[in-house]
């Protein structure tokens, strides 16, 4: 198992990852101390506990508003899957229908084509 020490609101954490994943610990390291940092410049000194508090309600504010649009995109394409079907459904019956109408209008070619071959030729 892989280590990485990264630092949030001053101070050093030394943190246990899987293999190849420290930059991404240090990332969301960093992300987490920039909005401690942004809370504190806005709030002030309110103690640690509370800018942690602070920063993980707006992580979690964050996180409910992108499972929501997840959650309606899923719904957006179970529509457009469903339209999608239903086109394809249509333009096969569509074309079952132009093919039906190729074969009537090739049997009457034909039948045509017959008549006129049996008919008396004048001359």
């Amino acid at each position: 198992m892989a280590e990485v020490t990264v630092t949030i609101a001053g101070r050093p954490y030394r943190m246990a990852c899987g293999e190849g994943e420290e930059q991404h610990i240090v990332t969301l390291a960093a992300d987490l101390d920039r909005r401690l940092a942004a809370l504190k410049a806005h709030f002030g000194e309110v103690g640690d506990t509370r800018l942690l508090i602070m920063a993980a309600l707006t992580v979690e504010d964050e996180l409910a508003a992108a499972k929501q649009r997840i959650g309606e995109a899923e719904q957006q394409a179970q529509v457009l899957q469903a339209a999608q079907r239903d086109a394809i459904s249509r333009s096969s019956q569509s074309q079952a229908e132009i093919a039906d109408q190729i074969d009537n209008a090739a049997t009457a070619v034909e039948r045509l084509v017959e008549t006129l071959n049996s008919s008396p030729k004048s001359a």
